[in-house]
C-alpha cells in the first residue's frame, strides 16, 4: 500500500524543476514528500483552473489534508486550490509569491522585452534570477528560461500581464521570500501581512534571489518543518482542549 503523502509540492514548470530537488530531498528525510506535475504543450492555452481541477483530482486518493508548497507559479496554483478546497489542505507555503500572487519572471520578461531582443531579454533575466554566472552558465539558464516560456503554466504574455488581487487565505499560511529578490521584492512579500492570520508565518530568507530555495535549501527546509512542526503543537493543544 502506497503511503500518503505528507507534503505535495506543486511543480507547474518541468524545465525549473531541477531547482527544488535538493530542497525536496532535504525535507523527504523527515516527511513524505510528493510531486504533482502540470505540463502542458506549446500550443496549449494556460488555465489555472485546469490545473487546479486536475490537482484536485489527484488529491481525492488523499485520506487526510496535505501540506502543499509551491515556488512562483506553483505557489499561485496552491492558493487559488486552497481558497477552493481548503478541506484537503492542511497548510499552505509559498516560496517567492507577493502578494499580488501573479507576478513571476515572466511578467517581467514581457515588460522588457519591447525594448530588447529576445537573447539579451533573456540573458538580462538570467542576471535578475541568478545573479552572475560565467558565460557557459548564462547559456545553459537561458536555454531552461526559453524552456518555461513555452511549457510552463504562466498566465503571461506579450499581449497581456494578469494581476490578482489579495485576500483572506483560508488555511495556515507561511509565505517566503529572499531580501535580494528582484522579481518579487521585500515589499511585495510584506504586502501579505495585513492577511495573515496570527498562526501564519512570513520569512525572508537573507539572499538566494528568486531561487533562494536552491541556493539555500537546507535553511529553508529547516523554517519549513519548524512551521509546520507547530502546526501539529497547536492541533495537539486545541484537542487537549475540547477534551
Amino acid at each position: 500500500m502506497t503511503k500518503q503523502p505528507d507534503v505535495i509540492w506543486l511543480n507547474t514548470s518541468p524545465s525549473l524543476q531541477y531547482f527544488s530537488k535538493p530542497l525536496l530531498g532535504y525535507l523527504s528525510r523527515e516527511l513524505t514528500v510528493q510531486e504533482w506535475e502540470y505540463s502542458q504543450s506549446q500550443d496549449e492555452a494556460s488555465s489555472i483552473l485546469l490545473a487546479v481541477e486536475l490537482l484536485h483530482k489527484h488529491l481525492k486518493s488523499c485520506n487526510q489534508p496535505v501540506h502543499l508548497i509551491g515556488h512562483s507559479i506553483g505557489g499561485l496554483l496552491g492558493l487559488v486550490y486552497a481558497r477552493r478546497y481548503p478541506e484537503k489542505v492542511k497548510s499552505l507555503t509559498l516560496l517567492a509569491v507577493g502578494v499580488d500572487a501573479a507576478v513571476d519572471w515572466q511578467a517581467h520578461y514581457y515588460t522588457h522585452l519591447p525594448f530588447l531582443c529576445r537573447q539579451k531579454t533573456l540573458s538580462a533575466m538570467v542576471d535578475n534570477l541568478f545573479g552572475y554566472q560565467d558565460q557557459r552558465t548564462v547559456k545553459r539558464l537561458t536555454r531552461i528560461l526559453e524552456q518555461d516560456l513555452n511549457c510552463s503554466l504562466s498566465p503571461h504574455s506579450l499581449f497581456q500581464r494578469v494581476s490578482m488581487t489579495p485576500s483572506v487565505v483560508p488555511v495556515p499560511l507561511m509565505v517566503c521570500g529572499s531580501l535580494d529578490d528582484i522579481i518579487v521584492e521585500p515589499d511585495a512579500l510584506r504586502g501579505w501581512r495585513p492577511w495573515l492570520n496570527p498562526s501564519d508565518r512570513l520569512w525572508l530568507c537573507p539572499e538566494g534571489r528568486h531561487f533562494f530555495h536552491f541556493f539555500h535549501f537546507q535553511l529553508v527546509a529547516e523554517q519549513l518543518l519548524n512551521y509546520w512542526k507547530s502546526l501539529s503543537q497547536l492541533d495537539a493543544l486545541c484537542s487537549s482542549l475540547r477534551l
